[in-house]
C-alpha cells in the first residue's frame, strides 16, 4: 500500500526539480543552438529554445529515485525511455528524418515488449477471453509508437502538450488508486509533478518549448503507464479507457491522417488543421484555445474515471457522451458529416464566433 505523504513528496520533488532546472536547460539550448525557428505554421515570431523536455525527464527521474517503484519490467521501461529521449534530443538538434525517428520509437517500444509487457488478451461479451498471441506484440508496439506521435503532433501551442499529458496522467492516477495498481500510481505521480513544474515556464507565453524530447518522452511514458495499468484489466470496457483518456491527441492524429488521405496528401504532410489551429480560426485567443482543449481533456478523463466503476446503463450513457465528444473533435479537425458540422455550427451559433483567417 502507498503512503500519501510519500506520494506528495515524490510529486513535489518532480515539480520543483522541473521548475528549477528548466531555466538552466533553456540557457543550454540557446548556447548549443537547439532552437525552434518560426515558419508559416507556427505562432511564435522569434527563435525559441526547444530542449525543455529534458527538464521533464530530469524531474521524473528525481521523483522516481525517491519513490523507488518496483516492477519486473522496470529496467526495460527505463532503457526504452532512454532510447526515446536520445531520439528526441537528436531531433531537437538536427531534425531527424521521419524514418529515423520512427525507427527509434519502434526500438524503444520493442525493448519494452521484449520484457513481456504486452497487451495479450481481451475479454469480449459472448466470446469470452480472446488471446492476441503474436498480434499482441504488434498491438503494443503500435500503441506506444502511436501515442508518442500523437502527443508530438498536438504540441502546437504553448503549454498544450504538457497540460493535456498532465490531465491524462491525473486520470490514469485516479483510476490506478481505485484499482490499487501501486507501480502505476508512483509513475503517474512523478510524471504529473514534472509536467506541472515544466508548465510554470511553458504556459502561454512560453519561455521554452518541450521539443520532441519532451513530446516523445511523455507519449512513450503515457503509453507504457496505461499498458501497465489500464490494459492489464482485460475486460472490453477497461480496454477502451486508455483511448478515452487520451482522446484529444489520439483522435486529432487519426482525423489528421483521414483528412490527408482524403486530400490525397502524404500522411506526414504538416498542416494547420489540427484542433488547436481550428479553435484559433474560430476566434479564440491562444490562451483560451489551450484552456478549451484542457477542458476537453478533463471531460474525457472524467468519463474514463466514471466508466471504470459504472453500471451497464451508466457505461452506455458515457459511451454516448464520448462519441459526441469525438464527433466534435472530428468537426474541428475538418471532417464533415454529410457535408455538415452540426455540433460545431451549434457552438458558433451560441457563442457568435465565426471562423477567421489565421495569419
Amino acid at each position: 500500500m502507498y503512503n500519501i505523504m510519500e506520494l506528495v513528496t515524490g510529486f513535489l520533488l518532480s515539480a520543483i526539480t522541473a521548475i528549477v532546472i528548466t531555466p538552466l536547460i533553456k540557457k543550454l539550448a540557446i548556447k548549443l543552438g537547439a532552437t525552434d525557428r518560426p515558419d508559416y505554421r507556427k505562432k511564435h515570431t522569434e527563435e525559441m529554445p526547444r530542449l525543455g523536455g529534458l527538464a521533464i525527464v530530469v524531474g521524473v527521474a528525481v521523483g522516481l529515485t525517491y519513490l523507488q517503484p518496483q516492477h519486473p519490467h522496470m529496467l526495460e521501461i527505463i532503457i526504452g525511455g532512454l532510447i526515446i529521449v536520445v531520439v528526441g534530443v537528436l531531433d531537437d538538434f538536427i531534425t531527424l528524418k521521419p524514418i529515423y525517428k520512427l525507427t527509434g520509437q519502434i526500438a524503444a517500444a520493442s525493448v519494452v515488449v521484449s520484457s513481456g509487457l504486452v497487451i495479450d488478451k481481451l475479454t469480449m461479451p459472448f466470446l469470452g477471453t480472446v488471446h492476441f498471441d503474436n498480434f499482441g506484440i504488434f498491438l503494443t508496439i503500435f500503441w506506444i509508437v502511436g501515442v508518442s506521435n500523437a502527443i508530438n503532433l498536438i504540441d502546437g501551442l504553448d503549454g498544450l502538450a504538457a497540460g493535456v499529458s498532465a490531465i491524462g496522467l491525473i486520470s490514469i492516477l485516479i483510476i490506478a488508486i481505485m484499482d490499487y495498481r501501486i507501480v502505476v500510481v508512483y509513475l503517474s505521480v512523478a510524471l504529473v509533478g514534472s509536467c506541472i513544474g515544466f508548465l510554470y515556464h511553458n504556459f502561454y507565453p512560453a519561455k521554452i518549448f518541450m521539443g520532441d524530447t519532451g513530446a516523445l518522452f511523455l507519449g512513450y511514458a503515457i503509453a507504457v503507464v496505461s499498458t501497465l495499468g489500464l490494459f492489464k484489466n482485460v475486460a472490453l470496457f477497461s480496454f477502451i479507457m486508455p483511448i478515452v483518456v487520451m482522446a484529444i491527441p489520439i483522435f486529432d492524429t487519426l482525423f489528421a491522417i483521414i483528412r490527408r488521405v482524403m486530400s490525397q496528401q502524404s500522411i506526414g504532410t504538416p498542416d494547420r488543421k489540427h484542433i488547436h489551429y481550428k479553435l484559433l480560426e474560430m476566434g479564440y485567443s491562444h490562451r483560451k484555445s489551450v484552456l478549451i482543449i484542457y477542458g476537453f481533456s478533463a471531460f474525457f478523463g472524467i468519463m474514463a474515471i466514471v466508466f471504470n466503476s459504472a453500471t451497464m446503463l451508466a457505461s452506455l450513457i458515457i459511451i454516448a457522451l464520448v462519441i459526441l465528444g469525438i464527433q466534435l473533435i472530428a468537426e474541428l479537425s475538418g471532417i464533415v458529416f454529410n457535408g455538415q458540422q452540426p455540433l460545431l455550427d451549434s457552438i458558433r451559433k451560441i457563442t457568435g464566433l465565426r471562423a477567421k483567417k489565421v495569419e
